[in-house]
């Protein structure tokens, strides 16, 4: 991050502007939590960082939630009522800004819960009974989900927790691009080339006539 805010032209600071403070957050605890020989690779997501800020708490919901629901499936059994709890308060933060029906789930957050059912029922229960503010999801919630996301895939028994970590700060930023920029364009697709067969008119080789004329293949042979 701070890379980040140098090459933003900010003042040198671990905390840019030009930042979301959630990704940021979860930048800084991939980084520090990565081995030293892997974090090298995490440099090159830095210029990706850079522009991805605003207010719309959708960003905080969007990134609590690619927290928790990597993390769910691979955490400990201790970890995983919390970080299942994280996942529908999330969603259910989706579902108020977008106006959508209560209890509504992602698909990736119905795969994530369905690997951890005992938590899930669990995590259900207690979201039911408590009261979630849109203020407290942003001050409280979201950030525990990403730091408890964070250390439940550097404790959990997976043989590469780095890649993991990789993975989750680019989908993250990934989800933050589509949220401020809008939804990536398709690439374009690749100009027809000119034909390259005989021209119109002009005589084809006998050699060529006879490899596609269907003539030979239908005769009967003595």
């Amino acid at each position: 991050m701070e890379l980040a805010s140098y090459l933003a032209g900010e003042r040198w600071s671990d905390h840019p502007a030009c930042t979301h403070p959630l990704l940021a957050a979860l930048a800084r605890l991939v980084n520090d939590n990565t081995s030293d020989d892997n974090r090298g690779r995490l440099i090159e997501l830095v210029p990706s960082i850079i522009g991805l800020a605003g207010d719309d708490l959708r960003l905080d919901a969007q990134i609590s939630l690619r927290c928790a629901t990597t993390a769910l499936p691979v955490a400990a059994a201790e970890r995983q009522l919390a970080l299942a709890v994280s996942v529908l308060a999330a969603e259910e933060v989706m579902c108020r800004l977008d106006g959508a029906p209560p209890g509504r789930l992602s698909e990736r957050s119905e795969a994530a819960l369905a690997q951890v059912p005992r938590a899930a029922e669990q995590a259900r229960k207690f979201s039911r009974a408590a009261k979630l503010t849109e203020k407290g999801f942003r001050r409280y919630a979201a950030p525990n989900a990403v730091q408890l996301s964070v250390v439940g895939i550097v404790q959990a028994c997976i043989p590469d927790p780095d890649t993991l970590l990789r993975e989750l700060l680019t989908e993250a930023i990934a989800d933050c691009s589509a949220l401020v920029h809008g939804p990536a364009l398709p690439a374009p697709l690749p100009a027809p080339r000119p034909a390259t067969g005989p021209a119109p008119g002009s005589a084809v080789p006998p050699a060529e006539a006879g490899a596609t004329d269907p003539a030979p293949a239908l005769r009967a042979h003595p």
